[in-house]
């Protein structure tokens, strides 16, 4: 790490291994905010854009001859198919063709087409489509009266798959979270800063030539303060795991690329690390910059970035 007089002056830390103590002993227990919980609104809008659909199927909720009834749907309306796989697939609102494997017992792997987009069906199609519901188990599950109403098992599925969305959710927190300190000191200062920005994009705008140790590289914030360039990644863990040990090491390799061009600014936290302590000690000591939310609550960002 470069010593900084901020960790003597505000931290009290006068040396290595008071500051690691320090970021150590005020890891936060969690980021989450509201936005990590089932967002209802957009819940409702996708079951929204098939409710009609689903009502019109509701008419099957029961039926003791189910087969003749469903063909006999779609045969009306034709439309009807594009729902089907919503009912059946975790990305059914957009999936919309399937080639599915139907034998591979008899030591040949035989596959079947299914196409949920088509404007006009046959009965050959209808046959299919029945197959469909068949072999996933919606059948028995509107037969048996196990879904009672098609549209609020949709609202069960897509709370489900918002829920299952919590992890992408916990990454963009943090994000967000930096992003309230980088914005606020920026703004203050006349600064600049991108968000997500790679290579290409941080030449387009600030006319920085910067090395990446991957061609994916995207920063999640890259701060621009008229005379040097600061680049930053943030992630917060949770739990442990050995996620943070290959992050503490990739982070190690990014700063070695920089190789002290331009000052590499990674802010992590989490109760993950309390298990997983080795790696981040072996970056911190590597690295010149590494902070925790705590210390970002103390002032360092602007410390940092106003005397850079």
């Amino acid at each position: 790490m470069k010593n900084l007089a901020f960790y003597k002056d505000v931290l009290g830390c006068r040396s290595n291994d008071e500051v690691f103590n320090y970021l150590m002993d005020n890891l936060k227990p969690s980021n989450i905010l509201w936005s990590y919980f089932i967002n209802w609104e957009k819940v409702f809008k996708n079951v929204g854009q098939v409710e009609l659909a689903l009502n019109i199927f509701n008419y099957l909720i029961g039926k003791e001859n189910f087969d003749e009834e469903f063909k006999a749907l779609l045969k009306k309306n034709p439309s009807l198919v594009k729902v089907i796989p919503a009912l059946a697939v975790r990305n059914g609102f957009r999936e919309k063709k399937f080639k599915i494997l139907v034998d591979y017992k008899n030591k040949k792997l035989v596959y079947e087409d299914y196409d949920f987009t088509k404007e006009k069906i046959n009965d050959e199609d209808r046959e299919k489509y029945l197959t469909f519901v068949k072999e996933t188990g919606l059948r028995d599950l509107i037969v048996n009266r196990k879904i009672k109403n098609l549209v609020d098992y949709m609202v069960g599925v897509e709370a489900g798959l918002d829920s299952n969305a919590r992890k992408n959710r916990g990454g963009h927190a943090m994000e967000s979270i930096v992003e309230a300190f980088i914005a606020d000191l920026c703004q203050r200062n006349n600064f600049r800063y991108l968000k997500e920005a790679n290579a290409e994009k941080i030449e387009k705008e600030f006319g920085y030539l910067v090395p990446v140790d991957k061609t994916s590289r995207r920063y999640d914030f890259v701060v621009d303060n008229g005379k040097e360039l600061f680049l930053v990644e943030t992630n917060f863990y949770g739990g442990g795991g050995s996620k943070l040990k290959s992050t503490a090491g990739e982070y190690r390799n990014l700063f070695d690329v920089l190789a002290g061009k331009y000052k590499f600014i990674w802010i992590t936290d989490g109760l993950g690390w309390k298990t997983t302590a080795r790696p981040l000690r072996e970056a911190f000591d590597h690295n010149d910059y590494i902070f925790s939310l705590k210390m970002l609550e103390e002032g360092i960002l602007d410390f940092l970035i106003k005397s850079g």
